[in-house]
């Protein structure tokens, strides 16, 4: 359509970039599906059921991406940190921390 290729062209520096930088990728396919699960939980969050509800699952969600960008495997983190909180010493629970937090041998 004609408002398709308006669009394109009034675009066209930023669509033809990575013609001049061949560091540049040609798609952002990578950045996309890091975003889905985002985007597509995004309307799933509207029915958390309550405020309290939606702060959790999002305390929750925080706790396992974290893990991940440390390089832990959410469910090992999560399943010893659940384990070891109740005897964790208060002035010691930052050690369960993703960035902290280290595998069980």
């Amino acid at each position: 359509s004609a408002k398709a290729l308006d669009y394109s062209l009034r675009r066209w520096e930023a669509l033809t970039r990575f013609v001049d930088d061949g560091q540049l990728p040609v798609d952002n396919n990578w950045i996309e599906n890091q975003i889905r699960p985002i985007a597509i939980g995004r309307s799933n969050w509207l029915f958390a059921g309550s405020l309290r509800a939606g702060q959790r699952a999002a305390a929750v969600m925080t706790l396992i991406q974290s893990a991940r960008l440390n390089g832990h495997d959410p469910y090992a983190y999560l399943k010893d940190v659940l384990a070891r909180l109740p005897t964790q010493r208060v002035s010691l629970v930052h050690e369960l921390l993703p960035h902290r937090w280290f595998a069980p041998s």
